[in-house]
């Protein structure tokens, strides 16, 4: 951001002295304060970065709050990073199994302005990812990698469900089904967005990523035990009793542990 930032300055400089024409002045006063809005305005919540296989990712991430890192069409397999032996200058990034999203959170008083490490994905790609230290609010990044839509594109496949079923509770056992993959679902919006965590107890619950049909709503749930003891989640835990279907990647969450649930409900009977 900071190159487009002081680009743009540089040429409405240019611009700007070209004092005898009106026109220039005027287009160069706008990038100059195209510069600073860029140099000022905060990072955004949610990030969508375009990169390719050994490329750089540049994003924001959270001072104060949890970070999440997900693949589009992909899923992380494995994180490599170096630690420092101190502390304050350390960070914390775990690989979530389920759906294969990073999750960074750093130290308070962490003591650099940026973090780094490299990822791999589970189709092979390798990324150097650059995150600098902005704000206090949770943030979310996504990946998106252009060759992955041109293979999709040039095999004609693709992870497709049918949304259209008779019975609604086949319906959203198929759901299910789908958001567990990680799959692109016909008839469905898929939205990938961190609300606020509520606090259940000892148990951490934060929407990760909502399906939205014309019948059925899904949502993908991020379950932390933050309790000294093991927790035994169940159906009436985690969904409210008119859910359609629900399940649960790891019922026996051990402490510190984080699972993900899936429960579809019936537009209206939420």
């Amino acid at each position: 951001m900071s190159v487009y930032a002081f680009g743009s300055a540089a040429f409405g400089v240019v611009f700007l002295s070209r004092f005898y024409c009106i026109l220039s002045r005027c287009l160069g006063a706008l990038l100059v304060a195209a510069s600073l809005f860029l140099i000022v305005s905060p990072a955004c919540a949610d990030q969508t970065v375009l990169a390719a296989d050994g490329s750089q990712v540049d994003c924001a991430a959270s001072a104060k709050d949890l970070t999440r890192i997900s693949l589009v069409e992909d899923e992380f397999a494995s994180v490599s990073k170096i630690s420092t032996g101190n502390p304050q200058d350390d960070f914390s990034v775990v690989n979530e199994p389920v759906r294969g999203d990073i999750y960074l959170s750093v130290p308070e008083g962490f003591g650099r302005h940026a973090l780094s490490f490299f990822a791999t994905s589970k189709r092979g790609y390798v990324y150097k990812i650059v995150c600098r230290i902005a704000g206090d609010g949770a943030v979310q990044v996504f990946i998106s990698n252009p060759a992955i839509a041109k293979d999709k594109a040039d095999q004609n496949v693709g992870p497709q469900v049918a949304a259209a079923t008779v019975n609604p509770q086949e319906a959203a056992v198929e759901l299910v089904q789908a958001m567990y993959s990680n799959s692109v679902v016909a008839g469905y919006e898929m939205r990938q967005r961190a609300l606020r965590p509520v606090y259940v107890g000892p148990l951490k619950v934060q929407m990760i990523a909502e399906y939205r049909g014309s019948d059925l709503t899904g949502r993908v749930l991020r379950i932390e035990n933050r309790g000294p003891a093991p927790v035994t989640l169940t159906e009436a835990t985690v969904a409210p009793a008119s859910a359609l279907a629900v399940s649960i990647a790891e019922p026996k969450l051990e402490p510190g542990r984080v699972t993900t649930a899936y429960l579809v409900s019936q537009i209206g009977r939420q």
